[in-house]
């Protein structure tokens, strides 16, 4: 299935399926992808790409409402510096060719994390994909592009401790729900389910604050191999969880 032409949402959920509201991705392992194969690790990144695609459609068929991915962290500036500028190019391509199937299939889009030091242009471009796709009301795609957790948090306290040096706001009013205010992710509910794939089992500075309840699931397919019965897979665990936050449930007398 391709998402040239709007995509259905009205397939009919098999009952050992759990469809999570908000679904977080790290998608690891595409060198090691192409690297299995004698190929370049760049080439590992293109298939990745591909992966994406299918991803976005799946959230879109099963109802998945916001999908976080994990495209570019700000440990990965120590990368080599050419990989680092073909995953760049690679993003603007990624953007130039699907906007307009993301505008049909009423997809909106939003970058998280930091952009300083991005070239003047690559800002640009994300500005305009984010206005361009601000008034859907399908999936929310949230791309972490020059992100990392800790820096997130550290910047949301700064800007708070800036409130409270101009008297703006009261130290005893900073709460949990006041912080968050502060993170790029304002007005979204934490991820129910956040995967990674390539067997790896660490969250590698990913959502940090919001993962505090998150259901992690991780998968031994390198990401360009990620597909619908993965995907499926996934569901599939979730439905098995039980989620208390912390609490329990009530047993009967």
């Amino acid at each position: 299935m391709s998402i040239d032409t709007a995509i259905s949402t009205s397939v009919a959920q098999p009952a050992r399926l759990r469809v999570p509201v908000h679904l977080g991705v790290i998608m690891d392992g595409n060198g090691r992808w192409a690297q299995a194969r004698g190929k370049r690790r760049t080439e590992g990144h293109v298939e990745g790409v591909k992966a994406l695609r299918g991803l976005v459609e799946h959230c879109i068929t099963y109802g998945v409402e916001y999908l976080t991915v994990f495209s570019f962290s700000s440990e990965n500036w120590t990368r080599p510096p050419e990989e680092i500028s073909f995953i760049f190019a690679l993003l603007r391509r990624f953007i130039a060719s699907d906007l307009q199937r993301l505008i049909r299939n009423n997809v909106c889009v939003r970058i998280i994390g930091s952009r300083e030091g991005l070239e003047p242009s690559l800002v640009r471009l994300i500005e305009d994909v984010e206005a361009k796709t601000a008034g859907n009301t399908g999936l929310v795609l949230l791309v972490a592009f020059n992100y990392g957790g800790k820096a997130e948090i550290a910047e949301a306290a700064r800007r708070l401790a800036r409130k409270v040096a101009a008297g703006e706001l009261a130290p005893h009013d900073i709460t949990e729900a006041r912080l968050a205010a502060e993170l790029y992710t304002v007005g979204v509910p934490d991820p129910d389910v956040i995967i990674r794939t390539s067997g790896e089992q660490r969250i590698s500075n990913f959502l940090l604050w919001q993962a505090a309840y998150s259901e992690l699931i991780f998968v031994d397919e390198h990401w360009p191999d990620f597909d619908e019965q993965s995907f499926r897979r996934v569901l599939e665990t979730y439905a098995l969880r039980d989620r208390r936050f912390g609490g329990i449930k009530a047993v009967a007398p």
